[in-house]
């Protein structure tokens, strides 16, 4: 091997094995304490947003809702990168609050040219990996299945707290969560209306994700917070 190349080679190998020793060094994050037990949780549809916001004409931010929604949460408060989520949205679902009573827009939305809910009527997302960044938050990667085309995604999801249940909730056990991700409709195949290159006239690809979300087991054993 020439000296240059030998050089090289150590110097890669010795930022590598320092770079390995740093990530052995960092401190491991614990999670934020709770008193939800571990278990299997359902959606609480009744305390559940799924909003999606893109571009209208670079004007505006254009936010519509998803409301039928579903999903299955394995939850562990003790070790949170080991949690599963599977959940499914109807994209007939889609709600606009269109102010005109003459324009079914949410029959638009729902249609041939952009969700096409008759041809694909799941849109579905089934984690991966999940990645503690903060006491409290995670990086979660998993499978988004929209317009039948699947791509890894990450949300970065906030767990905001629960309880192991309250004499006033009959959902039992309870957590929340909040949830942000940014995908383009273009990478499933959505290219309706797509703006030009270099200009904002049309309908943004960038497709900003909020998700608020509560998870309920009724059958979880724990203590009983309230009076």
């Amino acid at each position: 091997m020439p000296p240059f190349a030998r050089s090289r080679a150590l110097l890669i190998a010795a930022l590598l094995a320092g770079a390995g020793a740093a990530a052995e060094d960092r401190p491991a994050i614990v999670p934020v304490a709770t008193l939800a037990p571990a278990g299997e949780y359902r959606l609480d549809p009744a305390h559940a947003r799924l909003s999606v916001a893109v571009s209208h004409l670079g004007f505006s931010n254009y936010t519509l809702f998803l409301t039928g929604l579903e999903a299955t949460l394995a939850f562990d408060p003790a070790d949170p990168e080991a949690m599963e989520l599977k959940a499914r949205v109807d994209p007939g679902s889609v709600r606009t609050l269109h102010p005109d009573p003459e324009v079914d827009f949410d029959s638009i939305l729902a249609g041939p040219n952009f969700l096409d809910a008759a041809r694909y009527p799941e849109i579905t997302f089934e984690s991966r990996s999940v990645r503690l960044v903060a006491p409290e938050r995670a990086a979660v990667t998993g499978d988004l299945t929209l317009h039948g085309v699947a791509r890894r995604i990450t949300l970065s999801v906030t767990f905001n707290g629960g309880y192991a249940g309250h004499p006033q909730d009959p959902g039992g056990a309870r957590v929340g969560f909040s949830a942000r991700g940014t995908i383009f409709r273009s990478d499933f195949g959505i290219t309706f209306g797509l703006p030009a290159p270099g200009t904002t006239l049309g309908v943004g690809d960038e497709v900003a994700i909020r998700i608020d979300a509560e998870f309920i087991n009724p059958d979880a054993p724990g203590p009983q917070l309230g009076p």
